[in-house]
């Protein structure tokens, strides 16, 4: 039998990158996975899957995840998968920044977890997965203030959950993942101007030698989701940078 047969995913940032490979590893396993995001045009590759269903869903918008989540009705596995990167150090931040950030990075996880969370303590079981990361509480790194501050809340938010709800089947974890093959890195390396030298900068920090993948980021979160002795971890999966 499948690790997550019989149960019912919901991923968010699920177009592209780490949160496609959830989706479609989670539907693999056996779930029946609910592929969330704001990219219709990305979203509509997913579609026919086997096990996935795709829906529009805009995680800053309060009221769409409530009314989602209402019909979607229930959700074993919640995958919170969405968030930006900004560059720059503290004198670099803007206030604008630091506020998108926590927007998209820890509110909009607030928000998926307020939906999801009394139906899940209804039935007595539930696993949230919150992507993190390891520039984070893990680890500084320079020019990712406003990225480092956020996830190091996510976190926070992570273990504040797993220690409300562990009495009550209610497991959450944090994936803390290091530098990642990904549109989103694609994006950030060729606004640097020489990508061929971004690029190698990026893969130097890595002891193992390259960058990960998002089916390897994706492995983790299906155990995470099965994983019924596990709460309050952030796991970091780093290739090594965190030694």
């Amino acid at each position: 039998m499948s690790t997550l047969q019989g149960k019912i995913a919901l991923v968010t940032a699920a177009a592209q990158g780490i949160g496609k490979a959830s989706a479609l590893a989670f539907a693999r396993a056996g779930a029946v996975v609910h592929a969330t995001d704001i990219n219709e045009a990305q979203l509509a590759k997913l579609r026919g899957q086997e096990g996935i269903v795709t829906r529009r869903l805009d995680v800053l918008d309060e009221g769409a995840v409530t009314s989602a989540f209402a019909e979607i009705g229930r959700v074993d596995v919640l995958f919170n998968c969405a968030g930006f990167v900004h560059g720059g150090s503290i004198l670099e931040m803007k206030d604008s920044d630091l506020d998108f950030a926590f927007d998209l990075n820890v509110r909009a996880m607030v928000r998926t977890i307020r939906a999801v969370l009394p139906g899940m303590l209804e039935r007595g079981e539930g696993a949230i997965i919150n992507m993190a990361s390891v520039a984070s509480s893990i680890k500084g790194v320079p020019n990712r203030c406003a990225y480092g501050v956020t996830k190091a809340a996510v976190i926070g938010l992570t273990k504040s959950v797993a220690a409300d709800y562990v009495g009550r089947g209610i497991r959450c974890n944090a994936i803390c993942p290091g530098t990642v093959e990904s549109p989103s890195l694609q994006d950030r390396l060729r606004a640097q101007g020489d990508y061929d030298a971004a690029r190698a900068a990026f893969i130097s920090r890595q002891p193992i030698g390259r960058m990960g993948t998002p089916e390897e980021i994706a492995d983790l979160a299906v155990h995470l989701a099965g994983a019924t002795y596990t709460t309050g971890q952030a796991y970091s999966i780093d290739g090594g940078w965190t030694i």
